[in-house]
């Protein structure tokens, strides 16, 4: 398949191991757009999803048809029949995840049908990916194994070289890591989220602001993790910033601290700096 464009990161949990996922399409630049063309509000289609190397039938519904829930925007799901095969393919993937939760079903109270979190060293992902087909989907693992080996990874590993690579495709990270499987298709999810993030800003930077290399018919822009990658194996789109060049190396040499709830960095000498555009982050 070719043409794959990042769609959405999921953690694995009871409904979409059994029946299905909600996705969240405001920041999706290039789905967003597509399925705007493909389903309209209130409509359903059949799609394929492609799953290890194999094909499933499922379905997708724009659900926001009902005017009493006054949704400004519409919500998508994913929807497959319960534990039918595609499910069942998902709980063989995920069978650390399954059991967990399986398990805490059980010595829970009947009543309660609160959503069961799993621990960290349980948590496990989904990524999901378009194709050049409108209808056809890319479902990729990221499961327990493949954390833990990135953790064995990025040990004593430089935050600047992994997102150097993110960026630029650069070939600074030891081949051993590059070439390992586990590690390509993370890195491809990371670098996947920064390009949806660079389109959703125009490639401007979130702090100045400024459209680098404009004049010069190019774009240079880059994605920064506020919580350092090599240490928290973050690369959700909430933990990701887009700057350019100049913030970003300023960044890496002085560490600044992020506040998260004024979207502002606060410098060694006591400098304060915020962000100029934000459409993604809380």
């Amino acid at each position: 398949m070719g043409d794959e464009n990042y769609v959405y990161t999921a953690e694995v949990n009871y409904s979409l191991l059994t029946e299905g996922i909600t996705l969240p399409v405001d920041n999706q630049v290039i789905f967003a757009r597509n399925m705007g063309d493909f389903l309209q509000r209130g409509q359903s289609r059949e799609i394929n999803i492609f799953l290890c190397g194999k094909s499933y039938k499922a379905q997708i519904r724009n659900v926001n048809f009902n005017e009493k829930f006054k949704r400004k925007k519409d919500t998508l799901q994913i929807r497959y029949p319960r534990n039918g095969l595609f499910a069942q393919a998902l709980q063989e993937c995920f069978s650390k995840s399954y059991k967990y939760i399986l398990t805490q079903m059980e010595m829970r109270p009947a009543h309660d049908r609160s959503v069961i979190k799993l621990p960290e060293e349980y948590i496990e992902y989904i990524a999901i990916y378009t194709t050049e087909f409108e209808d056809t989907y890319i479902f990729e693992t990221i499961d327990s194994s493949d954390i833990s080996y990135l953790k064995q990874a990025t040990q004593n590993q430089q935050e600047r070289i992994f997102e150097t690579n993110f960026n630029y495709e650069a070939e600074d990270i030891a081949s051993t890591i590059i070439e390992d499987k586990r590690i390509i298709k993370i890195r491809k999810l990371n670098k996947s989220i920064g390009e949806n993030l660079k389109l959703l800003y125009n490639y401007r930077c979130q702090i100045c602001g400024k459209l680098i290399g404009d004049s010069y018919g190019t774009h240079v822009i880059e994605a920064h993790h506020i919580d350092y990658y090599v240490n928290s194996l973050n690369n959700n789109s909430n933990n990701q910033l887009i700057v350019c060049p100049n913030y970003h190396s300023i960044i890496h040499a002085l560490n600044p601290v992020f506040d998260k709830k004024r979207l502002e960095y606060t410098y060694p000498n006591g400098f304060r700096e915020g962000l100029v555009l934000n459409r993604h982050l809380p």
